[in-house]
């Protein structure tokens, strides 16, 4: 169970990561777009452990 929390939490922030510079007017395909995707999906994942613990 816990794996699988911390997988979503890696999709959804990475999910929210990689829209969020599309709301700026920056292009989805952009690198800035995937620094965030990984960025969030970092996030994601920290947050997830930390709500697990």
């Amino acid at each position: 169970m816990d794996k699988k929390v911390v997988f979503l939490g890696m999709i959804f922030g990475s999910t929210i990561g990689g829209y969020l510079p599309t709301v700026f007017g920056v292009n989805a395909l952009s690198l800035v777009s995937i620094l965030c995707a990984a960025a969030g999906g970092i996030i994601g994942i920290w947050l997830s452990y930390r709500l697990l613990n």
